[in-house]
């Protein structure tokens, strides 16, 4: 009865699709909702669906880490990109840091490099959660490169502190503390090396297929996709982390094909898309109902501190002294939705720390993520809109001006825009 019901509502939302993503209902808050509802009614009892949870949930976070990071273009980053720099360079460890302040004072219970770990988890954003207001065409081009290039990048960019973190945890809990220093060491530094290998030489053997016309769009995607599996994989037999592998294997092979594979520029808006959903629906019937037994009035006050103030906060000190309005500022500190990323990263540190600890921070984390999944849910398609008619009444501003050297391609409702030259 459940797989029938999950069908039918996959097949309904798929044929009023274009329709929905023009209000309020957006498919993550479907399916994590439709999740949710089918662990009330028992529709998936008996069934596997943690483990399941954890096989959809690891692959759509290494194919995302790994095709988000291919598309950036490094060097149109650096030299047109102030905006999503600024947020990268300086928002991203200010969010971080305001964070930890913010769960230390509301959660005064918790040690620090808990509270640091927590903010940490709580620190990436979900571009996934965003697409209401990053392909709405309505919102100036400048706005919303600038959203899809931070997104595409912060949660690889945060996994290093949370590695590094959970692994001072787990010395603080366990004996023989330089073996989880060492671990932890052994995890944030081979992992970018072996990634970045792989994506390397695949991306030069692509170039080399295809300069002599060995190779197809057909077999590029399936070749990006082993990539990426091939980057995770070698950098856990070498004792690495393989999300983080994934991430700068992604980076590397981006950098040698400069936009010349077109597959991983439309993974995320088809394939990836269906596994985006199925991960927030296990996240529904496998996770978030016991997140949700446990929420106490003060975790849900420090959710709502990492929403609505330490990350605005940071975005808006971030840009300081840019050409963005107060308006583009408080409007990029809002829509910084917290997501799958959010719910594995926790998953990932979790089973290093033991115990009480440990529960607390995937309880907080899962809770953050159904939480924004709502909020940002509800507020993406108007607040768009609202932010497009505003600062179209502003007239010619700095988020009017035309895009020279675009770091990333920009997803529509219908594809992705064709990236600038």
């Amino acid at each position: 009865m459940g797989m029938i019901l999950l069908c039918t509502v996959t097949v309904v939302y798929c044929l009023l699709g274009k329709r929905l993503s023009r209000t309020i209902l957006t498919a993550p808050m479907v399916f994590m909702a439709l999740g949710v509802g089918s662990h009330q009614a028992g529709l998936f009892a008996g069934e596997n669906t943690e483990e399941a949870l954890h096989v959809v949930a690891e692959l759509a976070l290494i194919l995302l880490l790994f095709l988000d990071a291919a598309r950036i273009d490094l060097t149109a980053l650096r030299q047109s990109h102030v905006w999503p720099l600024r947020m990268l360079v300086l928002g991203l460890p200010l969010a971080w840091i305001l964070g930890t302040a913010a769960i230390a004072l509301i959660l005064p219970g918790w040690p620090l490099v808990f509270a640091a770990l927590a903010a940490a988890i709580l620190t990436p954003t979900d571009a996934a959660l965003g697409q209401a207001v990053v392909s709405n065409p309505a919102v100036p081009e400048r706005p919303r490169r600038a959203l899809t290039v931070e997104s595409g990048l912060n949660d690889g960019l945060a996994l290093p502190l949370i590695l590094a973190l959970a692994s001072i945890g787990a010395s603080m809990i366990r004996p023989d503390p330089g073996t989880w220093l060492w671990f932890g060491a052994q995890q944030v530094l081979l992992g970018p090396l072996a990634g970045a290998a792989v994506g390397w030489a695949g991306g030069k053997a692509l170039i080399y297929a295809k300069d002599r016309d060995l190779t197809g769009p057909a077999y590029e995607g399936v070749g990006a996709i082993a990539l990426a599996g091939g980057a995770y994989v070698l950098a856990g037999a070498i004792g690495g982390n393989g999300f983080i592998a994934a991430f700068a294997g992604g980076l590397a092979f981006g950098h040698r094909v400069k936009r010349r594979c077109p597959f991983i520029y439309e993974f995320t808006e088809n394939e990836g898309q269906m596994l985006a959903w199925g991960a927030f629906l296990l996240l529904g019937i496998d996770a978030i109902p016991e997140a949700m037994a446990h929420l106490g009035w003060a975790e849900f006050a420090a959710i709502m501190a990492s929403l609505l103030i330490t990350r605005p906060v940071a975005i808006w000190l971030s840009l300081i002294r840019t050409d963005a309005t107060p308006l583009t500022r408080v409007f990029f500190g809002w829509f910084g939705p917290r997501g799958l990323a959010t719910a594995l990263f926790a998953f990932t540190a979790v089973p290093q720390i033991d115990g009480i600890w440990g529960e607390e921070i995937l309880y907080l984390a899962l809770n953050a993520v159904w939480i924004s999944v709502l909020l940002h849910g509800i507020t993406a398609a108007p607040g768009a809109r609202l932010y497009a008619r505003l600062i179209a009444a502003r007239g010619a501003e700095a988020e009017l001006q035309p895009i020279r050297g675009s770091a990333v391609p920009l997803p529509t409702r219908q594809g992705h825009a064709p990236p600038h030259p």
